[in-house]
């Protein structure tokens, strides 16, 4: 079935929680960074602006900055609606009310919007999907994938995280995914799994806590990268 923008509800992350949420310092951040299924986050967008190299990839940028935009007006308020019936799956601490976490996203998806134009024709947002993708061995130095794999672990089964983690770490020499939990903030059933079948194949592969919690016991990363 073909991808379409119907199935995508866009929600875009700062870069205050990027830094957050992967742990990034100045030497990561000046690293060669692969975003991967950024969706419209503000994360490209601010690095960029900061002198940064970054290049985003998700199936979302197959469409217009207008299509974009559009689907996110949508889909705005049922994904805040979604939040307060399950307030109680969340840490109201960094962000202490929906209305909050509202200006936040919609500040970063704006900045997004603001960026894509400009960012699509140089090649910073470039349409792609795993487990399959278009670059050189090790053309980055660290990916970051937010809030898909593991979150989605419903939709995608073991084989296809297996099979992403590996083509990541085909294209970068750090892999750092995040959230562990899938959809109703419970721990991913791929999880234990995948740390033992890529630790067996000889990938090094670590869980990390960070210093960002919004869904409830969401405060760990996967790294994985070659030894």
């Amino acid at each position: 079935m073909a991808f379409t923008l119907e199935q995508v509800v866009p929600w875009g992350r700062s870069f205050e929680e990027y830094r957050a949420m992967f742990d990034l310092g100045a030497v990561e951040l000046g690293q060669r960074i692969l975003g991967c299924g950024d969706g419209p986050a503000s994360f490209n967008a601010t690095l960029t602006r900061q002198g940064g190299e970054v290049v985003s990839v998700d199936p979302l940028y197959a469409f217009s900055v207008e299509e974009i935009s559009q689907r996110i007006e949508e889909t705005f308020e049922t994904v805040l609606q979604q939040t307060r019936e399950n307030a109680g799956e969340f840490v109201w601490e960094q962000m202490r009310s929906v209305e909050e976490l509202g200006e936040i996203r919609r500040a970063a998806m704006q900045e997004f919007l603001a960026d894509y134009p400009a960012g699509k024709e140089c090649g910073r947002y470039q349409e792609a999907a795993l487990p399959a993708l278009l670059f050189e061995e090790q053309t980055f130095d660290l990916a970051l994938c937010s809030h898909f794999l593991f979150l989605y672990s419903a939709h995608f089964d073991l084989e296809f995280h297996l099979a992403a983690l590996r083509e990541l770490c085909r294209v970068v020499r750090e892999v750092r995914v995040f959230p562990l939990l899938e959809l109703g903030s419970t721990p991913s059933r791929h999880r234990d799994p995948v740390v033992a079948q890529l630790s067996a194949e000889g990938y090094d592969v670590q869980i990390r806590r960070v210093p960002y919690e919004f869904q409830k016991q969401g405060n760990e990363m996967l790294v994985v990268s070659l030894p």
